[in-house]
């Protein structure tokens, strides 16, 4: 049964003047968006008039100090909601030459409509819905530029300027300790993408390089691509990799001793469950993380050891798993790095993070066309990403890291000099 209260606000709502205010408040709302864009219009007009009057002097006045004439009008082309109108515009002429108004040159830019197509496609839009996602605009602005070819040449133009822009970007003045390096499959290629750190914590995407599969000579393009834009390849810088065998190749024939590297505790965490049956899971997830967290590289290697002998007789495809490369994944032990910094550089967790957003932003691509395509999306999710990149968790700890950094390269320099002796 129904409460009075809830009686009288029906009766209230269903009265003549209830409805009629429900009838004006949809016809505003309805129109309001088109009486600001008519208003808008009208003070374009009045701030274009204003520029002819600092050239040419009031309407209807004959020269004076005034050299510019005014030249009649012709249709001139804005942008407005994601997409182009037809706006008639008033003219001006000096010496025989058409001048520019300050306020149209000014409203005429470019840019909002480049960055608004931008921020569609990499929030997900495809180029067949960017018309629907956008604004409707009266038709007597005469709206176009909102197609699906129009708005793929557009996006195409505008990832290939970005591209060559970010790849062609000075890497010298950076001051990178740090590079974490992994690959990504997009389409039938695989994309290898390099982020660096800095002294500050910051995060740079580098540069990428794409092909069949992540073989030595696709990161060893990518390694000699940075050092051509600007990374010292006589510094000594931690790499964080995932443990494939071609990257690391090809990081030791660059940098040779001075590359000091980590890898992915994570990866190497999967990669030895993927040998194991789901009952061993849990128990030797825990021996592993624990061994990654314990108090020094001396315990660490001493519990993994451990483990591989319990795995060796049923499971020795594990263990040869976890054999593989066990030094490297606990290089940062000893270090007396603060916890959080150890546990971010000791995954490539965060260039992870980059890899989803490409994959957020390439989700809706139905067919790769080819590998320029490929690189042009790739570097859209990347340039995306950079966007919200903070500084790296345990920052503060960077300085005990570089000193400790300096010191491991001495130490592998002297342990090359002595196995080539």
């Amino acid at each position: 049964m129904k409460n009075k209260a809830t009686n009288r606000t029906e009766k209230q709502a269903k009265s003549p003047e209830a409805q009629r205010r429900l009838r004006l408040a949809s016809l505003f709302r309805r129109n309001l968006y088109e009486f600001v864009v008519q208003e808008g219009m009208r003070a374009l007009d009045t701030m274009l008039e204003q520029d002819l009057e600092l050239l040419c002097g009031p309407k209807y006045s004959r020269g004076g100090q005034h050299e510019a004439l005014r030249w009649g009008s012709t249709e001139g082309r804005l942008v407005m909601g994601g997409r182009r109108i037809i706006k008639r515009r008033p003219r001006a002429r000096k010496n025989g030459r058409e001048v520019v108004l300050p306020t149209w040159s000014q409203f005429a830019d470019e840019d909002p409509l480049n960055h608004r197509t931008m921020q569609q496609m990499a929030v997900g839009v495809s180029t067949r819905n960017y018309e629907r996602s956008i604004e409707e605009l009266p038709d007597d602005l005469e709206p176009h530029g909102a197609s699906k070819s129009a708005t793929s040449r557009r996006f195409v133009e505008l990832t290939e300027q970005r591209l060559q822009e970010w790849l062609k970007s000075d890497l010298s003045q950076l001051k990178l300790f740090a590079l974490i390096i992994d690959g990504i499959v997009v389409g039938d290629q695989t994309v290898v993408i390099a982020l660096g750190i800095d002294e500050n914590g910051q995060k740079h995407p580098l540069g990428l390089w794409q092909g069949a599969t992540e073989n030595a000579d696709v990161c060893e393009g990518l390694l000699n691509n940075l050092i051509e834009r600007g990374l010292d390849p006589q510094q000594a810088y931690l790499f964080i990799i995932d443990g494939g065998k071609a990257l690391r190749k090809a990081i030791r024939m660059i940098f040779g001793a001075r590359a000091i590297v980590q890898r992915c505790q994570e990866h190497k965490l999967r990669n030895v469950l993927g040998h194991l049956p789901k009952s061993l899971h849990p128990s030797v997830n825990k021996t592993m993380r624990d061994a990654y967290r314990g108090v020094s590289k001396q315990t660490a290697r001493k519990r993994l050891l451990n483990l591989i002998a319990q795995l060796e007789t049923d499971h020795p495809d594990a263990a040869e798993s976890l054999r593989e490369g066990l030094d490297e994944t606990i290089t940062l032990k000893d270090w007396k790095l603060p916890s959080w910094l150890e546990r971010t550089l000791s995954t490539t967790n965060s260039i992870e993070n980059l890899n989803g957003s490409i994959r957020r932003v390439t989700r809706n691509v139905k067919r790769w066309r080819d590998g320029s395509m490929i690189r042009r999306w790739v570097a859209t999710g990347i340039l995306e990403a950079r966007r919200n990149f903070r500084r790296l968790r345990g920052y503060a700890g960077i300085p005990a890291l570089l000193q400790a950094l300096r010191g491991a390269e001495q130490t592998n320099r002297i342990d090359q000099e002595v196995n080539v002796a």
